[in-house]
C-alpha cells in the first residue's frame, strides 16, 4: 500500500478513534465530585444550569435526578441518554436547575431501594437519600442561586430512581414537593405501600407517574395502585397525573422522549416566585 494510503488510513482511524464517546454534553452542564458521608464514598455531581445563569441574578427551583451517567452525555449513558440539557436549552418554560446524581455502579441497587428484596439484597435508600438531603442538597443551596423551599424542588428517575424518588418524597415531603416517578420498580419490595399508607403525605406534594404497557406485566398495575393509596391519604386529583404509554419499554429512550411533557407538569412556566 502507498505510504499516502497508509498515513490517510491512520489518521481517518485516529479520527475515528478520537471521536468515539466524545462528550454530547453541553456546555451548561459542570462536574464535580462531593464526599458523601452517609455512602462512605465520594460521589460524581453533574449539574445543570440554565442559560443566562451567569447574567442575572435569579434564583432557580431544582430539580434531582438519578442515575446522572444517562442523563446529559452519551458518553456516559449506558444505553442513550435522556438529552435533558439539550431539552432545557431549547425550551421556553421555566427555567430549572438540575442536579443530577451518578449512581453507585454495583452498589446501585441498594442505595436507590429502600427496602430489602429476597433475591437481590438491597435496602440502603434511607443513607442514599439523607446524602441527598443532608449534604448535597445544603451544598447546591449554598453555591448556586435556588429557591430552597419544598414547592420549588423535586425528585425524579426511572426503574429503581422512580422507587427511590416517591420515597424520598414520601418520606421528607418538607424537602422534595415534587416527584417524577418514571416506570416505579415498586415490585422490589411490598414495603413501599405500607410505607406510603403510614406516612404523612403533604397535601401540596405533586406526582408524575410513567408507564409503559411493554414494560413488566405488573408495572402499570402498581402504579394505578400507589395512585389509590395517595388518593386515600388525601391528596387531589389535580396533585396527581398518571400517564401510561401504550407501547412504551423500558429504556432510557422511553424515558427520554416522555421526560419534556413530565418537566413541564412539574414546572409549570412562571410558577415559582423570583
Amino acid at each position: 500500500m502507498p505510504l499516502k494510503k497508509v498515513i490517510f488510513l491512520l489518521l481517518f482511524l485516529a479520527t475515528s478513534f478520537l471521536s468515539f464517546g466524545q462528550s454530547s454534553a453541553s456546555r451548561q452542564v459542570k462536574i464535580f465530585d462531593i464526599e458523601a458521608p452517609q455512602l462512605d464514598t465520594v460521589r460524581t455531581i453533574r449539574i445543570y444550569l440554565p442559560v443566562g445563569y451567569e447574567t442575572t441574578d435569579d434564583k432557580y427551583p431544582v430539580l434531582y435526578m438519578h442515575d446522572a451517567q444517562n442523563l446529559f452525555d452519551t458518553a456516559t449513558a449506558f444505553s442513550g441518554e435522556w438529552q435533558v440539557d439539550e431539552f432545557l436549552e431549547g425550551q421556553k418554560g421555566q427555567k430549572v436547575i438540575v442536579v443530577g446524581v451518578d449512581h453507585g455502579n454495583e452498589k446501585r441497587i441498594a442505595e436507590l431501594t429502600p427496602f430489602p428484596h429476597e433475591k437481590y439484597g438491597g435496602g440502603d435508600a434511607a443513607a442514599y437519600v439523607d446524602f441527598i438531603r443532608e449534604t448535597l442538597k445544603p451544598h447546591v443551596d449554598a453555591t448556586y442561586r435556588t429557591l430552597t423551599a419544598a414547592e420549588n424542588t423535586a425528585v425524579m428517575g426511572s426503574s429503581l430512581g422512580g422507587l427511590v424518588s416517591l420515597y424520598a418524597a414520601v418520606k421528607y415531603p418538607e424537602v422534595f414537593g415534587m416527584a417524577g416517578v418514571f416506570s416505579p420498580s415498586f415490585w422490589f419490595s411490598e414495603e413501599i405501600y405500607g410505607f406510603t399508607e403510614a406516612s404523612e403525605i403533604n397535601k401540596d406534594a405533586r406526582f408524575y407517574f410513567l408507564g409503559g404497557t411493554s414494560e413488566d406485566k405488573t408495572l402499570v398495575g402498581n402504579i394505578k395502585k400507589m395512585n389509590v393509596l395517595l388518593l386515600k391519604k388525601g391528596l387531589s386529583e389535580e396533585k396527581i397525573l398518571v400517564k401510561i404509554v401504550e407501547g412504551g419499554e423500558h429504556n432510557e429512550a422511553f424515558w427520554s422522549s416522555e421526560f419534556p411533557e413530565a418537566f413541564k407538569w412539574l414546572f409549570p412556566e412562571n410558577a415559582a416566585e423570583k
